[in-house]
């Protein structure tokens, strides 16, 4: 499939929760989510019927997101059954970590093939401040069972706020030279709790950059919003994904499927297309409903630019 811009789109982001065991200030409010009846949220079965669909129309690639993709029951056995499907040929996970001790080893015989880890702060006190009662042993510790596992590549996403992690950096890029991790920083962005101090605390990660110091730059993957740099004799990478300061629009492949059965054709755009009421009445239109979301990507983005308007939804609703 390819939207109106030529660009081929074969990677879908699914959102199977907005629920989360944490409650972290950029991404959610300090109550939680306002919890929705069942049935307003897609199923496990209905979203392998999305996917059964979209591999029939060129996607090969899943990321399982939320809120926390691991509270929700029955995600071993969806990984199965997607694992199972003709055509895909990656699936991917992104995490808070905080499970991954107990789940590492079904979710690899599964057919998990890749992690994203999201790791703010590798202190103590400072993560169990960002993140409202996170424990950041019980991640550091899901991050080395799942090395145990050999579930390659890790990737470990760093988002920067000015006045609270800038200072450990250069920590986190040294979590790259004993082990083959990815530490990728991101920028951060006007997003549901954070809109309202985003550009206060935004760091540019060319700023990062230069606060790191001695990074060895690397070809540049194609489809990765990711530029990727190693330091010396380095056994992993330090990547930086610059949604802000220079977006990677024009390489963009991707759709999202949200926890509520909204198609959304761009993260940072308010269209969605609501896929619903077809998978429940009739499933032979979701391959309609997914082309009619790719026909709706637009170009690109427009954070902060007077066309951006922000949404009234968190980043644990959209599944980012």
């Amino acid at each position: 499939m390819k939207d109106t811009f030529s660009r081929k789109i074969n990677y879908m982001r699914i959102s199977i929760t907005d629920l989360c065991n944490l409650r972290c200030q950029y991404c959610m409010p300090a109550e939680g989510v306002y919890k929705k009846q069942h049935k307003d949220m897609i199923s496990l079965d209905e979203i392998v019927e999305v996917v059964k669909a979209g591999a029939e129309e060129g996607i090969t690639k899943i990321r399982i997101t939320g809120g926390e993709p691991l509270v929700k029951k029955g995600i071993i056995e969806l990984i199965e059954k997607i694992n199972a499907i003709d055509g895909i040929k990656d699936i991917a996970l992104t995490t808070n970590g905080l499970l991954l001790k107990s789940m590492g080893k079904d979710l690899k015989k599964a057919g998990l093939n890749r992690l994203n880890i999201s790791i703010d702060s590798l202190k103590p006190n400072r993560y169990k401040e960002i993140t409202r009662g996170g424990n950041v042993y019980e991640v550091l510790d899901g991050i080395q069972e799942v090395l145990r596992l050999n579930m390659k590549p890790i990737k470990l996403n760093v988002v920067v706020i000015g006045g609270y992690n800038e200072d450990e950096l250069y920590d986190f890029a040294s979590l790259t030279l004993k082990d083959a991790i990815d530490v990728r920083f991101i920028e951060l962005m006007p997003i549901g709790e954070a809109s309202n101090w985003s550009k206060e605390r935004f760091i540019s990660n060319e700023e990062v950059r230069k606060r790191i110091g001695n990074l060895i730059p690397l070809e540049r993957e194609p489809s990765s919003p990711a530029q990727y740099f190693k330091l010396p004799n380095a056994l992993g990478r330090v990547g930086f994904i610059d949604p802000i300061s220079s977006h990677f629009c024009n390489s963009c492949n991707r759709i999202r499927l949200t926890s509520d059965g909204k198609l959304k054709p761009c993260l940072h755009s308010q269209q969605e297309v609501d896929v619903m009421d077809v998978i429940r009445n009739n499933s032979s239109d979701i391959k309609s409903k997914l082309k009619e979301a790719i026909l709706l990507k637009p170009e690109k983005h427009y954070l902060y630019t007077d066309e951006h308007i922000i949404g009234n939804r968190n980043m644990s609703e959209i599944g980012g």
